[in-house]
This record gives C-alpha cells, sequence and structure tokens, in this order.
C-alpha cells in the first residue's frame, strides 16, 4: 500500500454546491474507512453511487481519483472494484 499521509485536503471542485461537496467528502470517508478498518458494504457502496450523482464523467473521477490517491495514499479504483466483487457485509480493503 502506497504511504498514506495524515494531513491532506480532499479533491474538491470550487463549482460545486454545499450538497455535493458532503457527498463526495462522505465518499472519500468511506474509502477511508474501507482502508483504515471496515465499513458495511452497502454504506460504502451507496457513497459510491451518490458519488457518482456529482461526478458522472469517468474522465472527472479518473482525475479525482489520481488526487486522491497522490493526496491520501488510498487507491479509489481498487478498493470499489473490490467492494463490489465481495458478498460480505462489512468490508475491509487489503492491498
Amino acid at each position: 500500500m502506497p504511504k498514506h499521509n495524515d494531513n491532506y485536503q480532499y479533491p474538491l471542485d470550487e463549482t460545486w454546491t454545499t450538497a455535493e461537496i458532503i457527498k463526495v467528502t462522505t465518499f472519500y470517508q468511506a474509502i477511508e474507512a474501507a482502508n483504515e478498518g471496515t465499513i458495511a458494504t452497502a454504506d460504502l457502496l451507496a457513497a459510491y453511487r451518490d458519488f457518482k450523482t456529482v461526478v458522472p464523467a469517468k474522465s472527472e473521477e479518473k482525475r479525482l481519483a489520481r488526487d486522491y490517491e497522490a493526496a491520501s495514499g488510498y487507491r479509489i479504483y481498487q478498493t470499489m472494484r473490490a467492494a463490489q466483487e465481495t458478498n460480505k457485509q462489512r468490508f475491509q480493503y487489503r492491498d
């Protein structure tokens, strides 16, 4: 796993509304929870669905994921792929 950085800012878009920022930061926090401990799989998948309502374009999602990984050390794509493939109620990502 890449080195985790405790002091970082979430990649956000200044054109987003407060509600959209909350959806995106909730998703980032869910990714952190999956990488640092466990999270209910349904909660992580729901946070991703909400994130996709704010960031529907794959290109923007990839850009934000790269920025998030550079800042935090957590990989969104790999975490979500593993979460979507699991059949367990609780999920913990292991690199």
